[in-house]
């Protein structure tokens, strides 16, 4: 890259990489050269990841087939965000993905098993999961938190089952749970890490 195409940035992390052209035209002929590159060196580019996507925004409004791509759990693609000098417009900005999303959820589920620690105390929970969850909303909700939230939301539905479970007079009363839940959340905002993000503004228990 630095030999060959040297006014063409590019990031790499592990054997991930991305390119950043300024043309379609420019971004065949890179593509061509790595194949090329990587046949010398008996490699092969990822039949599936390698592809051309087009960075479509306000300001880049063409027709393409591709308009998004994964990297490092973010999903890049277009969507309505708000704009500095007020209303709302189209960037090409990271969310987080799919799989990421999954991941994080299957780890709430399968190695957190909240509902199931009626030994621990409230604050026993938030000791022992804040840094996961506050290292969740850092990474994927710096740029677009609103994919996030969802996710989220599940923390919440568990710790409610984890309520239900733990106090006799929650036991088998799912809202009362999550009104009891609701109203620790509003006087404590900041006990676990995703309250703020979830009842800073007036939501309730029931979004989600």
């Amino acid at each position: 890259m630095c030999r060959n195409f040297p006014d063409i940035p590019f990031e790499r992390y592990a054997d991930d990489a991305i390119c950043h052209c300024r043309s379609e035209r420019q971004a065949m002929a890179l593509q061509e050269a790595l194949e090329a590159r990587f046949t010398d060196c008996g490699l092969t580019l990822h039949p599936e990841k390698t592809k051309i996507v087009y960075c479509k925004d306000e300001s880049r409004r063409g027709p393409h087939p591709l308009y998004k791509f994964d990297f490092l759990g973010n999903t890049f693609r277009p969507g309505l965000v708000s704009k500095r000098a007020g209303g709302m417009g189209v960037a090409f900005s990271p969310a987080a993905s799919s799989t990421a999303l999954k991941a994080i959820r299957g780890t709430i589920l399968r190695r957190w098993s909240l509902h199931l620690r009626s030994d621990k105390a409230l604050d026993d929970l938030a000791r022992m999961f804040n840094s996961h969850i506050r290292g969740w909303i850092n990474y994927y909700g710096r740029f677009c938190p609103s994919p996030l939230q969802p996710t989220l939301w599940s923390i919440e539905r568990y710790l409610a089952r984890w309520a239900s479970g733990k106090y006799k007079s929650l036991r088998g009363h799912k809202r009362r749970s999550r009104h009891w839940l609701l109203r620790i959340a509003q006087r404590q905002s900041r006990r676990f890490a995703h309250w703020p993000l979830l009842h800073g503004h007036g939501r309730t228990m029931g979004a989600g």
